[in-house]
């Protein structure tokens, strides 16, 4: 299919993420996350185009308490992480025109198809539950909407500066955080509870710390805006979509 559409440039998205699943079926985990990219590297190679490929912060193990950069040696807490870890570097062994992108917290408008929404529509679905919402506050990230993510690897792609980037909104909150500043863009007035990720236990070790440096992207000239302003951008796309899909 490849050979006959000769692309100038591939994106993948494609990636097996329910991380609780992977743990238990690390084979299917590794063939969709490591092989896959590897499969599709050859046929980038073939065709002679540009491989973009999407990672992870779970990469890290959370230890650092500062943003983390692309030089830092990874260290995935979980079979998801060791995976997309693997897809990286059959991604870098395989073919030299490539970039590979870890990101972090991605949310936007088409929801995620693998996971049935994001994090924004799940905390507006509860919150119109009227119950208290009980969010953890000691897992520190950077939430991204796909949309301020999908600019910067349209300008990346244009310098053929290829390797690996991280490229995520800048700044840093928690969950907790993060779902208390989509109830004041609302202007709901909800129960937030903040609880510690020791009260929901999980078979998954996941990284209390995940965020990534953009100084390398910066060097190219490519800017992040805030992750603030990037959940405002979201909400304006959300309600624009809604009101184009209501009847009448």
């Amino acid at each position: 299919m490849l050979g006959a559409i000769q692309p100038d440039v591939i994106i993948s998205t494609a990636a097996y993420h329910k991380v609780e699943e992977c743990e238990q079926q690390p084979a299917l985990s590794f063939a969709v996350n490591a092989i896959g990219p590897r499969n599709l590297a050859l046929a980038c190679q073939r065709n002679n185009a540009v491989l973009v490929h999407f990672s992870t912060d779970y990469v890290f193990d959370g230890a650092c308490k500062k943003p983390y950069i692309e030089t830092d040696l990874p260290h995935p807490l979980n079979v998801y992480g060791i995976s997309k870890l693997a897809g990286e570097n059959m991604v870098a062994l395989t073919w030299e025109r490539y970039f590979v992108i870890r990101t972090c917290g991605l949310y936007g408008v088409a929801g995620s198809s693998g996971k049935g929404g994001n994090f924004v529509e799940t905390m507006l679905k509860k919150a119109a539950e009227g119950a208290p919402i009980r969010v953890v506050n000691d897992q520190i990230l950077t939430p991204t909407f796909t949309g301020d993510l999908a600019k910067a690897v349209s300008q990346l792609i244009r310098t053929e500066a290829y390797g690996l980037y991280h490229v995520s909104a800048e700044g840093q909150c928690s969950w907790c955080e993060f779902a208390r500043a989509i109830f004041e863009l609302e202007g709901l007035d909800v129960n937030l509870v903040p609880v510690s990720t020791n009260e929901y236990p999980s078979p998954v070790q996941r990284p209390a710390y995940s965020v990534l440096s953009k100084a390398k992207l910066k060097r190219l000239g490519i800017n992040m805006a805030g992750w603030e302003e990037g959940l405002g951008r979201y909400v304006l796309a959300r309600k624009r979509k809604i009101n184009v899909s209501a009847p009448g």
